[in-house]
């Protein structure tokens, strides 16, 4: 049986296109799986970063509640030394202040 030109020129073609498109894919694949590997890279980068935050976070909190006690103290402090201001200032409401 004879070969048919056309279709023999039909088949080629279509075999052309495969072969392309599984370059195509092959390359595209490649470029896919590079931009997951740098993505991956950048998330351990980040969950370094972010278990560092968490690690300042903590002593931040730490500070805090050091400097919220420290205020706390200085606070009582402050309302002693009113009273005691206050009580001296009672005594000496109606004393002639020339007197000794």
């Amino acid at each position: 049986m004879a070969e048919d030109p056309i279709a023999q020129s039909q088949i080629s073609a279509l075999t052309r296109r495969f072969e392309q498109g599984q370059e195509t894919t092959v390359r595209e694949f490649g470029i896919v799986k590079s931009d997951l590997t740098a993505v991956r890279l950048q998330v351990g980068n980040l969950d370094q970063k972010v278990g560092g935050l968490d690690e300042k976070v903590t002593k931040l909190a730490e500070d805090m509640s050091a400097v919220n006690a420290r205020l706390d103290a200085l606070a009582g402090e402050v309302r002693t030394g009113n009273a005691k201001i206050v009580e001296l200032l009672s005594q000496l409401v109606g004393k002639n202040p020339n007197a000794s």
